[in-house]
């Protein structure tokens, strides 16, 4: 069960790392001047490729905290877990919303500015702390 952990801890890790900075992305988009074509087709580029290795990194990320709970029991009828997994739901829906985020920038259709980016990459770190939290201190 510690090999799974200790894996389960680095693909969230790695993920987090991706979820923290590809609204960073989004931040320059927002502000890149019109007629900018070359640093925006770069902005994008940069976005696309670390989204898909985010998505990659979340995929096993999922699996093997799926594997503690569901294979080894950690955390079953335990009301800190449920609320994880809620977390969990919003971490992975935050992920899709980058995803739709990037295909309305790509589109040229996102109407959002740099600001509301800047307070969008702070989500992230708010389900992080409530996770590690929930899971630590076990709360209730």
């Amino acid at each position: 069960m510690l090999w799974v952990k200790a894996f389960h801890i680095v693909f969230i890790a790695s993920w987090f790392a991706g979820l923290f900075y590809l609204p960073r992305i989004f931040v320059n988009l927002a502000m890149v001047p019109v007629g900018s074509d070359a640093e925006r087709a770069r902005l994008l580029l940069m976005a696309r490729k670390l989204l898909r290795f985010t998505t990659m990194l979340a995929v096993p990320a999922v699996a093997l905290g799926l594997w503690l709970w569901l294979g080894y029991g950690v955390g079953r009828g335990a009301g800190w877990m449920h609320a994880k997994l809620g977390i969990v739901l919003l971490i992975i829906g935050y992920h899709h919303a980058c995803a739709v985020l990037l295909r309305k920038l790509a589109a040229g259709e996102s109407r959002r500015s740099h600001a509301w980016f800047r307070w969008f990459n702070e989500l992230p770190v708010l389900f992080l702390v409530a996770a590690v939290i929930l899971v630590v201190v076990k709360p209730f």
